[in-house]
């Protein structure tokens, strides 16, 4: 079954890294300032369309003009793709509960930049790869591997063998981010905004990080918790002897 992917970046991002097939371009009819579109797209069939029908081939989400038709994204089996080696520093991501496709979209592309290995989450109490997750990653999905694991715990057990040390950020942690030695192999665990990371995950990571806030709110966003985890993981592992 073919995905769309809605708004210009995401679709010369997915049209540059050639990870997946694509089938045709829909644009919005006399829309200016697509040339980087239609360029990205190269001898793909485009077609023109009225913003009514991009509408509806977007399911709401925000276009610009630019709808991707394509085949879906790679997904690891959790099992192949642990079995590969992993540098020293690698840093994967593992979500726990994130459902809504916006905080998913957000955290892949805060992982990207921060060059992040893979996504791994779960099969169920998870966000969809869907228009809107892959509009909200800005282009970055097309560029990690997502991983789908059918149990969390087993899949972190796995990654502690693999030499990874797990860190699950919680904001009632003891240990601040900052006291953390994140300079090795690092599994960061995420979990979702309303009920955090389930006890069975989090009593099988190795530590339980914070943020230090000080401000009135002591609360952030689980995608800007992400990135700012994701930022000190590579000073850290930068500054490494």
């Amino acid at each position: 079954m073919l995905e769309r992917v809605a708004g210009r970046i995401p679709v010369i991002e997915s049209l540059r890294a050639g990870r997946r097939k694509a089938h045709r371009l829909f644009l919005l009819r006399d829309a200016r300032d697509l040339g980087p579109v239609r360029t990205a797209a190269a001898e793909l069939p485009i077609t023109e369309c009225s913003r009514a029908e991009l509408d509806r081939l977007a399911k709401g989400v925000v276009h610009q003009g630019a709808v991707l038709e394509a085949d879906p994204l790679p997904v690891f089996d959790v099992h192949e793709w642990q079995a590969q080696p992993f540098p020293d520093d690698a840093i994967v991501v593992v979500l726990d509960g994130v459902e809504d496709p916006h905080n998913f979209g957000a955290i892949v592309r805060s992982a990207v930049a921060c060059g992040v290995r893979g996504i791994v989450f779960g099969m169920d109490r998870a966000a969809p790869i869907s228009t809107a997750a892959v509009k909200a990653a800005a282009g970055a999905m097309e560029y990690v591997d997502l991983v789908q694991a059918a149990n969390l715990v087993r899949s972190i057990e796995a990654l502690k063998r693999a030499g990874f040390w797990t860190a699950a950020l919680e904001a009632t942690a003891s240990q601040t981010l900052w006291d953390a030695d994140l300079t090795g192999k690092t599994a960061l665990v995420i979990g979702s905004e309303g009920k955090g990371i389930r006890r069975l995950v989090r009593e099988r990571c190795d530590m339980r990080l914070r943020i230090p806030l000080v401000g009135a709110i002591r609360t952030l966003n689980a995608s800007v918790s992400a990135a700012i985890a994701l930022v000190e993981c590579i000073r850290q592992k930068s500054n490494r002897p």
